[in-house]
Protein backbone atom coordinates (compact mmCIF):
# COMPACT_ATOMS: atom_id res chain seq x y z
CA UNK A 1 0.00 0.00 0.00
CA UNK A 2 3.06 2.21 0.95
CA UNK A 3 4.20 2.08 -2.81
CA UNK A 4 0.92 3.35 -4.00
CA UNK A 5 1.40 6.98 -5.76
CA UNK A 6 -1.86 8.94 -4.06
CA UNK A 7 -1.66 11.65 -6.21
CA UNK A 8 -2.45 9.48 -9.38
CA UNK A 9 -6.30 8.51 -9.90
CA UNK A 10 -5.07 5.50 -12.07
CA UNK A 11 -3.30 4.17 -9.35
CA UNK A 12 -5.62 5.05 -6.72
CA UNK A 13 -8.36 3.16 -8.68
CA UNK A 14 -6.63 0.67 -9.30
CA UNK A 15 -6.33 -0.14 -5.64
CA UNK A 16 -9.95 0.58 -4.94
CA UNK A 17 -11.61 -1.88 -7.27
CA UNK A 18 -9.38 -4.57 -6.26
CA UNK A 19 -10.81 -4.32 -2.64
CA UNK A 20 -14.68 -3.13 -4.50
CA UNK A 21 -14.72 -7.01 -5.81
CA UNK A 22 -13.61 -8.35 -2.78
CA UNK A 23 -16.39 -6.35 -0.78
CA UNK A 24 -18.90 -7.06 -2.88
CA UNK A 25 -17.98 -10.86 -3.43
CA UNK A 26 -18.72 -9.93 -7.43
CA UNK A 27 -17.33 -13.21 -8.52
CA UNK A 28 -19.29 -15.19 -5.72
CA UNK A 29 -22.90 -13.77 -7.06
CA UNK A 30 -25.34 -16.12 -7.10
CA UNK A 31 -28.15 -14.41 -9.24
CA UNK A 32 -25.35 -14.21 -12.48
CA UNK A 33 -23.86 -17.20 -11.73
CA UNK A 34 -27.40 -18.95 -12.15
CA UNK A 35 -27.59 -17.70 -15.44
CA UNK A 36 -25.49 -20.86 -16.50
CA UNK A 37 -24.92 -20.38 -20.52
CA UNK A 38 -27.39 -17.56 -20.95
CA UNK A 39 -24.51 -15.81 -19.06
CA UNK A 40 -21.92 -15.93 -21.87
CA UNK A 41 -24.32 -14.54 -24.12
CA UNK A 42 -22.55 -11.38 -25.58
CA UNK A 43 -24.64 -8.39 -24.53
CA UNK A 44 -24.45 -4.91 -25.46
CA UNK A 45 -25.46 -1.62 -22.75
CA UNK A 46 -25.53 1.64 -22.48
CA UNK A 47 -25.02 4.18 -19.60
CA UNK A 48 -26.94 7.30 -19.32
CA UNK A 49 -27.67 10.20 -17.33
CA UNK A 50 -30.85 10.29 -15.47
CA UNK A 51 -30.37 13.76 -14.76
CA UNK A 52 -28.83 16.13 -16.33
CA UNK A 53 -25.02 16.10 -15.18
CA UNK A 54 -21.14 16.69 -16.05
CA UNK A 55 -19.39 13.60 -16.73
CA UNK A 56 -16.48 12.16 -14.58
CA UNK A 57 -14.51 9.28 -13.79
CA UNK A 58 -15.67 6.73 -17.35
CA UNK A 59 -12.58 5.08 -17.67
CA UNK A 60 -11.79 5.42 -13.77
CA UNK A 61 -14.59 3.54 -13.33
CA UNK A 62 -14.13 1.01 -15.64
CA UNK A 63 -11.06 -0.45 -14.17
CA UNK A 64 -13.22 -2.88 -12.26
CA UNK A 65 -14.24 -5.33 -15.76
CA UNK A 66 -10.43 -6.58 -16.03
CA UNK A 67 -10.66 -8.30 -12.92
CA UNK A 68 -14.39 -9.45 -14.05
CA UNK A 69 -13.53 -13.27 -15.94
CA UNK A 70 -15.08 -12.58 -19.62
CA UNK A 71 -14.14 -9.41 -21.73
CA UNK A 72 -15.63 -6.41 -21.64
CA UNK A 73 -15.00 -3.50 -23.51
CA UNK A 74 -16.17 0.28 -22.17
CA UNK A 75 -16.97 2.92 -24.89
CA UNK A 76 -17.16 6.35 -24.02
CA UNK A 77 -19.59 8.20 -25.58
CA UNK A 78 -18.92 11.74 -23.77
CA UNK A 79 -15.82 13.61 -22.94
CA UNK A 80 -14.40 14.10 -19.36
CA UNK A 81 -16.13 17.42 -17.93
CA UNK A 82 -19.11 17.34 -20.74
CA UNK A 83 -22.29 18.31 -19.43
CA UNK A 84 -24.87 15.87 -20.86
CA UNK A 85 -28.52 16.29 -20.14
CA UNK A 86 -31.01 13.55 -18.80
CA UNK A 87 -31.36 10.21 -20.96
CA UNK A 88 -27.63 11.30 -22.65
CA UNK A 89 -25.38 8.15 -23.15
CA UNK A 90 -22.23 8.25 -21.54
CA UNK A 91 -20.84 4.94 -22.17
CA UNK A 92 -21.60 1.66 -24.12
CA UNK A 93 -20.31 -1.83 -22.16
CA UNK A 94 -19.99 -5.12 -24.33
CA UNK A 95 -19.14 -8.15 -23.49
CA UNK A 96 -20.59 -11.66 -21.52
CA UNK A 97 -24.06 -10.73 -19.82
CA UNK A 98 -22.88 -12.44 -16.30
CA UNK A 99 -19.41 -10.67 -16.33
CA UNK A 100 -21.16 -7.55 -17.09
CA UNK A 101 -23.80 -8.09 -14.04
CA UNK A 102 -20.82 -8.80 -11.62
CA UNK A 103 -18.98 -5.30 -12.27
CA UNK A 104 -22.13 -3.33 -12.77
CA UNK A 105 -22.90 -1.99 -9.36
CA UNK A 106 -19.57 -0.99 -8.57
CA UNK A 107 -18.77 0.84 -11.94
CA UNK A 108 -22.05 2.69 -11.57
CA UNK A 109 -21.33 3.67 -7.90
CA UNK A 110 -17.31 5.04 -8.93
CA UNK A 111 -18.95 6.81 -11.62
CA UNK A 112 -22.44 8.32 -9.74
CA UNK A 113 -20.09 9.62 -7.25
CA UNK A 114 -17.73 11.51 -9.38
CA UNK A 115 -20.13 12.83 -11.64
CA UNK A 116 -22.05 13.97 -8.68
CA UNK A 117 -18.71 15.79 -7.75
CA UNK A 118 -18.12 17.14 -11.12
CA UNK A 119 -21.78 18.59 -11.69
CA UNK A 120 -22.02 20.14 -8.18
CA UNK A 121 -18.46 21.38 -8.83
CA UNK A 122 -19.84 22.55 -11.87
CA UNK A 123 -22.79 24.93 -10.41
CA UNK A 124 -20.25 26.71 -8.04
CA UNK A 125 -17.91 27.68 -11.12
CA UNK A 126 -20.85 28.66 -13.19
CA UNK A 127 -22.61 31.14 -10.28
CA UNK A 128 -18.91 32.64 -9.93
CA UNK A 129 -18.44 33.02 -13.91
CA UNK A 130 -16.73 36.69 -14.83
CA UNK A 131 -15.23 37.06 -10.96
CA UNK A 132 -12.00 35.66 -11.48
CA UNK A 133 -12.55 33.67 -8.52
CA UNK A 134 -11.42 30.33 -8.12
CA UNK A 135 -13.66 27.14 -6.12
CA UNK A 136 -11.45 25.00 -4.53
CA UNK A 137 -11.77 21.58 -3.21
CA UNK A 138 -10.77 20.64 0.52
CA UNK A 139 -8.94 17.75 2.23
CA UNK A 140 -12.81 16.82 3.38
CA UNK A 141 -12.50 13.82 1.02
CA UNK A 142 -13.45 9.68 1.36
CA UNK A 143 -10.88 8.28 2.75
CA UNK A 144 -8.50 6.65 -0.44
CA UNK A 145 -10.33 8.38 -2.93
CA UNK A 146 -9.40 11.55 -2.65
CA UNK A 147 -6.98 11.21 -5.89
CA UNK A 148 -10.44 10.31 -7.76
CA UNK A 149 -12.61 13.22 -5.83
CA UNK A 150 -9.86 15.74 -6.84
CA UNK A 151 -9.82 14.46 -10.23
CA UNK A 152 -13.65 15.27 -10.46
CA UNK A 153 -13.40 18.41 -8.95
CA UNK A 154 -11.33 19.65 -12.47
CA UNK A 155 -13.87 18.02 -14.33
CA UNK A 156 -16.32 20.60 -13.08
CA UNK A 157 -14.12 23.74 -13.54
CA UNK A 158 -12.93 23.76 -10.08
CA UNK A 159 -9.55 24.17 -8.70
CA UNK A 160 -7.55 21.32 -6.46
CA UNK A 161 -6.08 22.84 -3.27
CA UNK A 162 -3.34 20.39 -1.34
CA UNK A 163 -3.55 17.28 -1.61
CA UNK A 164 -2.21 16.05 1.31
CA UNK A 165 -0.54 17.44 4.52
CA UNK A 166 3.25 17.53 3.32
CA UNK A 167 2.14 19.87 0.44
CA UNK A 168 1.53 23.11 2.07
CA UNK A 169 2.04 24.15 6.18
CA UNK A 170 -1.87 25.45 6.88
CA UNK A 171 -1.73 27.17 10.28
CA UNK A 172 -5.14 26.58 11.42
CA UNK A 173 -7.42 27.86 14.22
CA UNK A 174 -5.83 25.13 16.57
CA UNK A 175 -2.36 25.93 15.47
CA UNK A 176 -2.77 29.26 16.27
CA UNK A 177 -3.97 28.08 19.70
CA UNK A 178 -0.77 25.90 20.17
CA UNK A 179 1.31 28.56 19.65
CA UNK A 180 -0.04 30.82 21.68
CA UNK A 181 -2.48 32.86 19.33
CA UNK A 182 -1.59 34.72 15.99
CA UNK A 183 0.94 37.19 17.53
CA UNK A 184 3.19 34.10 18.69
CA UNK A 185 3.40 32.86 14.77
CA UNK A 186 6.81 34.00 14.09
CA UNK A 187 9.00 31.22 15.30
CA UNK A 188 6.43 28.85 13.51
CA UNK A 189 7.29 30.79 10.71
CA UNK A 190 10.89 30.85 10.85
CA UNK A 191 11.12 27.45 11.02
CA UNK A 192 8.60 27.00 7.48
CA UNK A 193 10.74 29.20 5.94
CA UNK A 194 14.12 27.54 6.93
CA UNK A 195 12.85 24.39 4.84
CA UNK A 196 11.15 25.99 2.18
CA UNK A 197 7.77 24.95 2.94
CA UNK A 198 4.92 26.99 1.55
CA UNK A 199 1.97 28.07 4.02
CA UNK A 200 -1.29 29.72 4.61
CA UNK A 201 -2.48 30.77 7.91
CA UNK A 202 -6.15 30.75 8.99
CA UNK A 203 -7.96 34.16 10.54
CA UNK A 204 -11.31 34.71 11.41
CA UNK A 205 -11.15 37.81 11.94
CA UNK A 206 -9.59 41.67 10.50
CA UNK A 207 -7.85 41.80 13.42
CA UNK A 208 -6.46 38.51 13.49
CA UNK A 209 -5.43 39.42 9.42
CA UNK A 210 -3.59 42.63 10.68
CA UNK A 211 -1.50 40.61 12.85
CA UNK A 212 -0.24 37.97 10.07
CA UNK A 213 0.07 39.88 6.80
CA UNK A 214 3.53 40.68 8.33
CA UNK A 215 4.44 37.58 8.32
CA UNK A 216 3.98 37.14 4.35
CA UNK A 217 2.26 33.86 4.27
CA UNK A 218 1.48 32.29 0.55
CA UNK A 219 -2.18 32.38 1.96
CA UNK A 220 -4.60 33.51 4.17
CA UNK A 221 -7.29 31.44 4.82
CA UNK A 222 -10.96 34.05 5.72
CA UNK A 223 -12.78 31.96 7.71
CA UNK A 224 -16.69 32.19 8.25
CA UNK A 225 -16.31 36.02 7.42
CA UNK A 226 -18.93 38.17 6.36
CA UNK A 227 -18.84 40.09 3.24
CA UNK A 228 -18.46 43.13 4.68
CA UNK A 229 -15.14 41.61 6.33
CA UNK A 230 -14.13 39.54 3.55
CA UNK A 231 -14.32 43.21 1.41
CA UNK A 232 -12.22 44.84 4.39
CA UNK A 233 -9.65 41.60 3.92
CA UNK A 234 -8.74 42.58 0.59
CA UNK A 235 -8.42 46.05 0.97
CA UNK A 236 -6.16 45.03 3.67
CA UNK A 237 -3.82 42.67 1.69
CA UNK A 238 -4.17 44.72 -1.16
CA UNK A 239 -0.87 44.91 -3.18
CA UNK A 240 0.85 42.48 -0.50
CA UNK A 241 0.49 39.44 -3.23
CA UNK A 242 -0.96 36.96 -0.63
CA UNK A 243 -3.45 34.93 -1.88
CA UNK A 244 -6.95 35.02 -0.26
CA UNK A 245 -9.41 32.59 0.23
CA UNK A 246 -12.53 32.44 1.39
CA UNK A 247 -14.39 29.67 3.07
CA UNK A 248 -16.94 28.29 5.98
CA UNK A 249 -20.08 27.17 5.03
CA UNK A 250 -20.26 28.65 1.81
CA UNK A 251 -23.44 27.24 -0.86
CA UNK A 252 -24.65 27.94 -3.82
CA UNK A 253 -26.81 30.81 -2.79
CA UNK A 254 -23.89 32.73 -1.30
CA UNK A 255 -20.92 31.56 -3.58
CA UNK A 256 -21.56 34.70 -5.81
CA UNK A 257 -21.54 37.46 -2.71
CA UNK A 258 -18.49 36.23 -1.70
CA UNK A 259 -16.78 35.92 -5.08
CA UNK A 260 -17.71 39.70 -5.52
CA UNK A 261 -16.12 40.77 -2.29
CA UNK A 262 -12.55 39.91 -4.25
CA UNK A 263 -11.06 37.02 -2.78
CA UNK A 264 -8.87 34.87 -5.24
CA UNK A 265 -10.08 31.71 -4.02
CA UNK A 266 -13.03 30.07 -2.07
CA UNK A 267 -12.90 26.47 -1.06
CA UNK A 268 -15.99 24.23 -0.55
CA UNK A 269 -15.65 21.30 1.38
CA UNK A 270 -19.29 20.22 0.96
CA UNK A 271 -17.95 19.38 -3.51
CA UNK A 272 -15.98 15.96 -1.71
CA UNK A 273 -17.95 15.55 1.63
CA UNK A 274 -21.46 15.60 0.93
CA UNK A 275 -22.54 15.94 -2.10
CA UNK A 276 -25.18 13.68 -3.34
CA UNK A 277 -24.02 10.95 -6.40
CA UNK A 278 -25.35 11.76 -9.69
CA UNK A 279 -27.83 8.99 -10.84
CA UNK A 280 -26.30 7.27 -13.58
CA UNK A 281 -27.47 3.35 -15.01
CA UNK A 282 -27.31 0.93 -17.03
CA UNK A 283 -29.72 -0.62 -20.08
CA UNK A 284 -29.64 -3.85 -21.95
CA UNK A 285 -29.82 -2.90 -25.26
CA UNK A 286 -29.54 -6.45 -27.00
CA UNK A 287 -27.95 -9.64 -27.64
CA UNK A 288 -25.65 -11.20 -29.67
CA UNK A 289 -28.06 -13.37 -30.53
CA UNK A 290 -30.86 -10.38 -30.98
CA UNK A 291 -29.02 -8.84 -33.95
Amino acid sequence: MNSVDWTDPVAVVEVLVKNAVLEDRALDDEASGALAESGNTTVSCIVNARENIVVAGVKLASAVFPLIPGSIRVESFAEEGESIGAGGNIAGIYGPAASILRGERIFLNILGRLCGIATETAKFVRICEGTGVEILDTRKTTPCMRALEKYAVRMGGGVNHRFSLADMAMLKDNHLAAAGGAESLAPVVERLRRRNIPFEIEVDSVAQLQAVIPLEPDRILLDNMSADQLRKAVLLAAETGIYLEASGGITLETVRAVAETGVDGISVGMLTHSVKSSDVGLDWLYTKEDK
